[in-house]
């Protein structure tokens, strides 16, 4: 089954380009034609594009890794937000901090001192300072999860990136490009797709394209997630060990139950060949009418001396 249809693709908008006068002349192979001085996107690339992104977020999540939504643009401020949530995955949509992705360090700093901060809050901490101390804290609050509330479930780098417009999140490709993360962009007419791995071409500017784009993107994620769980069950028990195990403790525990599970299944093989034996054993018995009689002459005996001793 195909992504996204055709039919859904004409009804958003998304092959309606911009104005001839400011196209990039990179995104040439991906223009269809022209009408009325605005460029028409090729949709079949699109469809091609849209799948190919869906399997490498479907895979990269399935994988245990993280996607990370970008978009600034005040069209796809809510849509990335809905999404990203929707699929429990990292966003950023509103002003891009630089080094978010180079300086990563510093910004699980900050997001560790903002869950601090809330903690402090929750505990009623708040209500014993002077209001002018309560009211500065609370506005910090405010500001860092204004910047960082998106990326409070990033635990560490994501392995793959989407991202609305790229001319207006260029600092965020650099950032990704740097750092060897692969790049999926929604790329309008006038932008350039040279640093972008996996190019959806696109209207970036409509909010109904942008919606119809991120969501197939948070159901690729989705779709991951649910793979995750039924690929690798065993790894959600070691999930919590990780944050607090080192390596090789980790490694031993999987050993020992490797090893275990090896030795129940020798175990098993051996119970099994003993009972084909002992069955084997009882039908050739039986077969020969040898144990049947033994069997029916000791019962006769037994009834015997039960009567002797009655009538003793």
């Amino acid at each position: 089954m195909a992504v996204v249809t055709m039919k859904q693709l004409l009804e958003t908008g998304v092959h309606f380009g911009h104005r001839t006068r400011r196209w990039d002349p990179k995104m040439a192979r991906y223009i269809y034609t022209e009408r009325n001085g605005v460029h028409i996107i090729d949709l079949q690339q699109t469809v091609r594009g849209l799948e190919r992104a869906y399997a490498m977020v479907r895979d990269a999540v399935a994988e245990g890794r993280q996607v990370l939504f970008i978009g600034t643009k005040r069209q796809a401020q809510e849509t990335i937000q809905q999404e990203a949530t929707r699929c429990s995955m990292p966003y950023v949509n509103h002003r891009w901090l630089g080094g978010t992705l180079t300086n990563w360090r510093t910004i699980r700093q900050r997001l560790e001192h903002l869950r601090a901060l809330e903690a402090r809050r929750d505990a009623g901490e708040f209500d014993v300072l002077t209001k002018k101390e309560a009211l500065i804290l609370n506005r910090e609050i405010e500001k860092l999860n204004g910047r960082l509330g998106g990326l409070r479930s990033m635990e560490q780098l994501p392995s793959v990136v989407f991202i609305i417009d790229v001319k207006s999140e260029e600092t965020a490709i650099k950032e990704a490009d740097r750092m060897g993360i692969p790049i999926i962009a929604v790329i309008d007419t006038n932008c350039n797709p040279d640093k972008v791995d996996c190019v959806i071409p696109a209207n970036d500017d409509a909010i109904r394209a942008i919606r119809l784009m991120t969501s197939k993107i948070a159901d690729a994620a989705l779709e991951g997630l649910a793979l995750r769980k039924e690929r690798a069950p065993e790894e959600e028990v070691y999930a919590e060990d990780e944050k607090y195990l080192s390596a090789e403790t980790l490694a031993r525990l999987r050993q020992i139950q490797f090893d275990d599970e090896e030795v129940a299944g020798v175990l098993e093989e051996e119970i099994e060949d003993e009972l084909e034996e002992d069955e084997a054993f009882a039908d050739e018995a039986f077969a020969d009418g040898g144990l049947a009689d033994e069997a029916l002459t000791d019962e006769d005996d037994l009834y015997e001396d039960v009567d002797d001793e009655e009538l003793a």
